[in-house]
């Protein structure tokens, strides 16, 4: 620090010196350093940029002048990361900082702490000249704009959520076609605005498909008019970086039909207003409703069409074919001429074979083979009658045994072994009624083990059988058995 010095004084001592304090050069220089900053702490200076130069060290060293001066500036390196604008020669701006010198160059200086547009011009200048980097990389290039979904699920709207505006598009969203609505909260105007919205740019492309959150279909960014210096948010380069890399189509709805931003030319779609956006994201349902009846009654029409002209050139077709007796006239008359062909050569072929066969000699072979097949054929044959005897014979055994264990069942023998007994007179005639005997008649009582006379004492008739008289049954025809004749086998031989 310099030491104080007294006030300066005029008056001349006589020697030539005076009262005039002595100052080193440093102590000057930093003593005009001290007046400098004190009196311009805080300036805002106009003019225009002029030579630019940025070293390895990131600090920003340029001129601010006008037609008359020319100011030296330099911006410290965290500054200049932190600006959204960067300098461009022969841009016209406002410098904010402090005016100080240098020292070491006897020089005074601006220590820039933000830079922003003077004016209109000066912003249409860096809109221009960022439209044109843009162009060049082939961002505004329609082959990489993507297609608009016909019929979006979700929808994603960046906006203010306390304007106009997204009340305007979810009116028009209920009377078009209801949908689900997801509104990404941002300012839409200051300095941050731009930022903002490429956060949520990249926030709902970031959405994961199987989320609690649906990732949109569609986006919208919209705000309503304003100002060149309003809508600059939305000609900032991140806004439009974030823009070019969506994946999801976008729709750019910033300002009215007039206002043109850098978003409006990299974003896939542009509505001229917000609530023009909302109707081109969505169709209306009447309208779906109308065109799908339309499409319906076109189609029907189209088929009947379709059907009757393949129907008429069947038809046309068929004139052209033979009747199906004529297709098969040929065919079966040469199946007829090859069966009566075939008839008459089988004949002839056995005609032929026999006629060799007749001719060739009866060797002792041929005897001999003749004989062995006869042998063979009676040994098969005697099998077969032997075979054949002795299951008749078996047959017939089964058929007296049954025969004669029904004639035991059936005989009065088995009646008298239950205790019954018959009864016959003197002649041996059967007594089968009360009425056929007498008292003093002497009968013979046949039992299962003998025979037993007796007298008849007594005759009495039940009074319920005097009135009626038992018919004699008659006699049961025996039919006569048939004779043995071999059980119909006929001769063997």
């Amino acid at each position: 620090m310099p030491r104080e010095r007294p006030p300066l004084d005029n008056n001349d001592n006589g020697n030539g010196k005076g009262n005039v304090a002595e100052f080193t050069v440093s102590e000057l220089s930093f003593a005009v350093k001290r007046t400098v900053e004190r009196g311009f702490e805080h300036v805002r200076v106009r003019g225009e940029l002029g030579r630019i130069s940025t070293p390895a060290s990131g600090h920003i060293y340029l001129d601010l002048k006008d037609n008359k001066a020319v100011i030296n500036g330099v911006i410290w390196k965290g500054n200049a990361q932190k600006m959204k604008i960067r300098p461009e020669q022969g841009l016209e701006v406002i410098a904010t900082g402090k005016l100080t010198t240098f020292p070491g160059q006897s020089k005074y200086q601006i220590i820039i702490d933000s830079i922003e547009p003077a004016g209109v011009g000066a912003l249409m200048q860096l809109l221009e000249q960022l439209k044109k980097k843009l162009e060049a990389e082939g961002l505004f290039a329609d082959e990489r704009k993507k297609q608009r979904p016909f019929l979006p699920r979700t929808i994603g709207i960046i906006t203010s959520p306390t304007g106009a505006v997204i009340r305007d598009m979810m009116h028009g969203f209920t009377e078009r076609f209801p949908s689900h609505v997801i509104v990404w909260p941002v300012r839409v105007q200051g300095k941050t605005s731009g930022e903002e919205v490429a956060t949520a740019i990249r926030g709902f492309n970031a959405l994961d498909e199987s989320g609690p959150v649906p990732k949109p279909d569609v986006l919208i960014v919209a705000r309503g008019g304003g100002s060149l210096e309003d809508l600059w948010g939305f000609n900032e380069e991140v806004v439009a970086r974030a823009a070019t890399n969506s994946d999801i189509p976008l729709i750019s709805a910033v300002g009215h039909e007039t206002d043109w931003s850098v978003l409006d030319l990299v974003a896939d779609f542009r509505a001229p207003t917000p609530t023009k956006a909302a109707e081109w994201a969505v169709p209306k349902y009447s309208e779906l409703i109308e065109r799908l009846g339309e499409l319906g009654h076109r189609l029907n029409l189209a088929n009947r069409r379709s059907l009757e002209a393949r129907r008429n050139r069947l038809l046309a077709a068929s004139r052209g074919l033979p009747r199906l007796a004529d297709l098969l006239a040929l065919p079966r008359q040469r199946v007829d001429e090859m069966s009566r062909r075939l008839s008459g050569s089988l004949m002839q072929h056995v005609r032929e074979k026999r006629s060799k066969l007749e001719r060739l000699p009866l060797s002792a072979n041929i005897l001999m083979m003749r004989q062995r097949q006869g042998c063979e054929r009676l040994h098969t044959l005697s099998e077969r009658h032997n075979r054949s005897f002795k299951a008749l014979i078996e047959r017939k055994r089964f058929a007296f045994e049954g025969q004669g264990k029904l004639l035991s069942t059936l005989s009065h023998k088995s009646v008298l072994e239950r205790g019954f007994a018959l009864i016959h007179d003197t002649s041996g005639a059967m007594i089968r009624s009360v009425t056929d005997m007498k008292s003093g008649q002497l009968i013979q009582l046949e039992m299962v083990d003998g025979n037993i006379s007796s007298e008849v004492v007594d005759t009495s008739i039940k009074p319920e059988r005097r009135t009626t008289k038992k018919t004699k049954p008659p006699a049961k025809k025996v039919a006569k058995k048939p004779t043995f004749n071999g059980g119909g086998q006929g001769s063997l031989f």
